[in-house]
């Protein structure tokens, strides 16, 4: 091991190899980042200018926004790039930075969806002291405490990637630089790599799926509790869409480090790459946002479209 090389590049094999999909691709993904960009920064502008929406729920939900861009633009500009140049060369140094970041966003978007669930059930299940437990410093802290175990997570993972080798000829199968595709090109032992991945991933994975997930029971056995059906019915369809962002992140990240790598679903792999790093963030905002009184409101007053918004149905917000 010790007379092997570290290569200075590394190759990214891309969405596909045929000429005549390059431009197409390359149009309707800039596209999709175009329209991610606009929309989560809108979001994030309307939250911090709109007196009415700066309050909990909302200022996790700028965050969310403010994730889903970064998450996004880790992986986007790198794969148009090679889409245009039709390069698709990288450092091996750009290629671990990739991965830095690319894990920083998506374990602290992780988090955050658990800190927005306790959110909700703070909020529907104990609202007269909503207030008090969820006041302006208790959410900077929920905040940091997300960024931060983000940040610490992925630092791990990074310095025990620039301890192993890549093979002189490396091939990563895909349009970006993640774990189990480095895993593949290694030449050196990662036994050490695939246990964090087990342990860490399982740990916090599991924990915040459970504190993901169990907020929501509370809340649908105390919305059965309501008299008025029409309320109760606003309150699980919006706690329907919530639950669907969740349980479509999840699968897809559980799915993408810890099924068993073969070469035969190499295809299937870059598909479900696409989903949640290209259009996963595009859609979480419109889901969360689109559907919610405050911010269609929020919408009408920066921009004379109210036509737009009269939709048939209108959920009130829920704290």
């Amino acid at each position: 091991m010790e007379n092997q090389t570290i290569p200075n590049e590394l190759f990214l094999s891309g969405l596909s190899d045929l000429p005549a999909l390059q431009l197409p691709l390359f149009l309707f993904f800039l596209l999709i980042y175009f329209l991610t960009i606009i929309w989560n920064l809108l979001i994030i502008s309307l939250i911090v200018t709109d007196s009415h929406l700066q309050v909990p729920m909302y200022f996790f939900l700028g965050n969310l926004a403010g994730l889903d861009l970064c998450c996004s633009s880790v992986t986007v500009p790198r794969m148009l790039f090679d889409l245009h140049t039709k390069r698709k060369k990288i450092t091996t140094m750009e290629c671990i930075t990739q991965v830095f970041f690319f894990i920083f966003f998506v374990d602290a978007e992780a988090f955050l969806l658990s800190v927005m669930s306790y959110d909700r059930y703070t909020a529907i299940c104990q609202p007269l002291h909503y207030i008090q437990i969820m006041n302006s410093k208790r959410c900077v802290q929920l905040v940091s405490i997300v960024w931060f175990l983000g940040f610490s997570h992925s630092l791990v993972h990074t310095l025990c990637i620039l301890k192993i080798t890549f093979c002189e000829s490396g091939i990563i199968k895909g349009f970006f630089c993640d774990l189990p595709q480095l895993f593949q090109i290694s030449c050196s032992d990662i036994y050490i790599n695939v246990l964090l991945i087990f342990l860490l991933g399982g740990i916090l994975g599991a924990g915040s799926v459970i504190l993901t997930i169990l907020p929501y029971v509370y809340i649908f056995k105390t919305v059965l509790k309501i008299q008025v059906k029409g309320k109760r019915s606003k309150v699980f369809s919006t706690c329907t869409s919530h639950l669907t962002v969740v349980f479509i992140f999840y699968c897809s990240i559980m799915f993408n480090y810890f099924h068993p790598s073969t070469n035969n679903n190499c295809s299937a792999d870059k598909m479900l790459s696409v989903f949640y790093t290209i259009i996963f963030p595009l859609f979480n905002p419109l889901i969360y946002s689109l559907r919610n009184q405050d911010i269609k409101t929020a919408f009408t007053k920066v921009f004379p479209f109210r036509k737009i918004f009269h939709l048939p149905i209108k959920i009130q917000n829920l704290h």
